[in-house]
């Protein structure tokens, strides 16, 4: 399997460092900090290969210039965003593959929070690396790209097969179990997840990564054909993009 180390940094983001053990490659997803990353890299004796990068936000790729001068790794990102991303070295679009040593990641286009937002996804590894697309129970804010595009990125995700472990890139869950029972009180899979993260973080453990299968469970923006979602949202007969719309709406102002 793929050595997966989550680095918690700044208030809630998360880098993650990938390492196959074979060819010995390492990669890094978002590092808003190159410290930290040195640091881990280090302590396990791992040489940095690739920075992969879901988007263009500092928060994401504040680490790609120190990281590069300290280690010479290659900066892969979207094509889209090539002009924003710092020293971007290889410029990926929908259906590419990356190779990490003896394991593969799919890019994939995933619109909405930017313009340029992409994932990786380990098909093998059943990893998915989704940056600010989705979150544990939410969904990331409208930034560049429309409600359409991000409930469509989104139709993506909930297609992947339901044991896919999701790495999202911040620390969001409690504030998004909140909001995701205001608007499905009665969702009993929500309320047990909630007793659970909130045991989580009182231990000051991550409630990263989450699954697809958890997701559609308790995440209402994967959740917009539930009938207790929409009768309480009083949009029963609104096409499930209008009920995405609305949930995305709400949300910005809870």
């Amino acid at each position: 399997m793929l050595d997966i180390i989550q680095i918690p940094v700044l208030t809630d983001n998360y880098i993650y460092l990938l390492h196959d053990a074979v060819s010995g490659e390492t990669a890094v997803v978002d590092p808003a900090l190159a410290q930290p990353v040195l640091d881990v890299l280090n302590q396990h004796g791992w040489q940095l290969t690739y920075i992969l990068n879901t988007h263009h936000h500092g928060d994401h790729v504040g680490g790609n210039l120190e990281l590069k001068r300290h280690t010479g790794c290659q900066i892969i990102g979207a094509n889209a965003d090539k002009h924003r991303i710092p020293a971007l070295d290889r410029a990926v679009v929908e259906g590419d593959v990356i190779n990490l040593g003896t394991h593969s990641a799919q890019v994939m286009e995933t619109a909405g929070h930017t313009s340029g937002h992409i994932v990786y996804y380990f098909a093998e590894d059943n990893a998915l690396f989704c940056g600010d697309t989705l979150f544990v129970m939410g969904c990331g804010r409208l930034f560049e790209g429309s409600a359409e595009q991000l409930w469509q990125s989104l139709q993506k995700l909930k297609a992947l097969p339901a044991d896919t472990r999701v790495y999202c890139a911040h620390e969001y869950s409690q504030a998004n179990a909140r909001f995701a029972l205001s608007v499905e009180p009665d969702n009993v899979a929500l309320q047990q997840k909630m007793t659970v993260i909130q045991q989580q973080r009182a231990n000051n453990l991550p409630t990263v990564p989450s699954t697809i299968a958890e997701e559609l469970a308790t995440n209402p923006f994967f959740r917009e054909d539930s009938p207790a979602l929409r009768a309480n949202l009083n949009c029963t007969t609104d096409a499930p993009v209008e009920v995405f719309t609305k949930l995305r709406r709400l949300k910005d102002s809870f």
